[in-house]
């Protein structure tokens, strides 16, 4: 489980990829493997970048995202679901995949949701990376810079989830889960993530 794995900084180049993550979850679903669906967008510039060079390292992290959610209903809704549904299961896949992903999301977010508490602030972000940087030498060795981004990068999936209204927004919105979201996360027994979605039923 994601706990478990090391802390990780790839985000900052990786973000959210929703429409990526369409893509990629679309031709998973069909059985085709990683190396021909990096052709297949490349092919037709699916992706949109301006470069290729980008494609196959963003490729294999959607893919490595859609494996980690380990529940093919998911993944087909992921493909398939309105853009809302998609984005929340979209950042439930960064959980199952990136362990500072999961922490913000959990420890974060779903106990200021839990206490009813709506404020989002620069300094809940700053806490919560003091002290990770406290706790684990990984977290303490990446530069300024670095974590700069991720605070952005982490910053911005509330905002693509519709947890927050901007990047300037200091209130989180108290959203709902989807039914087919609420729905993986309890099939894969995966309970401590409900909160990040405000459920606590």
């Amino acid at each position: 489980m994601v706990v478990n794995m090391p802390y990780n900084g790839s985000l900052t180049a990786e973000q959210f990829l929703f429409y990526e993550m369409r893509i990629v979850s679309k031709k998973y679903l069909e059985g085709t493997t990683i190396d021909e669906i990096i052709e297949y967008i490349k092919r037709d510039n699916l992706f949109q970048y301006p470069t290729e060079r980008e494609v196959p390292r963003l490729a294999r992290a959607c893919q490595r995202r859609i494996v980690a959610l380990s529940n093919d209903k998911l993944v087909y809704e992921l493909a398939n679901a309105s853009v809302e549904v998609a984005k929340q299961i979209n950042l439930y896949a960064m959980m199952r995949y990136n362990r500072l992903v999961r922490e913000f999301m959990t420890d974060l977010i779903g106990e200021k949701y839990r206490q009813q508490d709506f404020s989002y602030t620069r300094k809940d972000i700053n806490v919560f990376f003091s002290h990770l940087q406290e706790q684990n030498d990984d977290v303490a060795a990446w530069s300024e810079q670095t974590v700069r981004k991720l605070k952005q990068v982490l910053t911005k999936c509330l905002i693509e989830t519709e947890m927050l209204d901007s990047v300037r927004d200091t209130t989180l919105n108290p959203i709902f889960i989807s039914e087919e979201l609420e729905s993986g996360i309890r099939d894969n027994i995966d309970l401590t993530a409900l909160a990040a979605f405000n459920c606590f039923r």
